[in-house]
């Protein structure tokens, strides 16, 4: 079954670090970008950070420094490494992925950072 799966959200204090993890199931998915989208809430579904397929970055201003999106073609995995994180920083993360045309999202991961 084509499909991503999030994994490595949780409960972090100010200041912490978690790392998110995304597995993508099927093929095609390392030829195309894939991103990481967060939304709390009462709020949109924004865009935390991308990488296109041969591993460029871009980031949302509010997380640059403090994030870092990888992948790993071979595995079919995507990665967010978040430091500093800051309550504001709470809410369900998302992963995106595109295979042949059509765009995939996972089922979310939550993550809050509360003292």
């Amino acid at each position: 079954q084509v499909q991503l799966v999030e994994s490595g959200g949780g409960l972090v204090q100010p200041g912490g670090s978690l790392r998110l993890s995304c597995t993508a199931f099927g093929s095609g998915f390392v030829d195309e970008a894939m991103g990481w989208y967060r939304q709390a809430p009462g709020k949109e579904r924004d865009v935390v950070a991308t990488i296109s397929y041969d591993s460029r970055p871009m980031y949302a201003d509010s997380v640059k420094g403090r994030f870092t999106i990888s992948r790993d073609n071979a595995k079919n995995m995507l990665y967010l490494q978040m430091n500093s994180l800051k309550p504001e920083d709470t809410a369900v993360y998302y992963c995106k992925g595109r295979r042949y045309s059509q765009d995939y999202w996972g089922q979310g991961t939550q993550v809050t950072v509360s003292s």
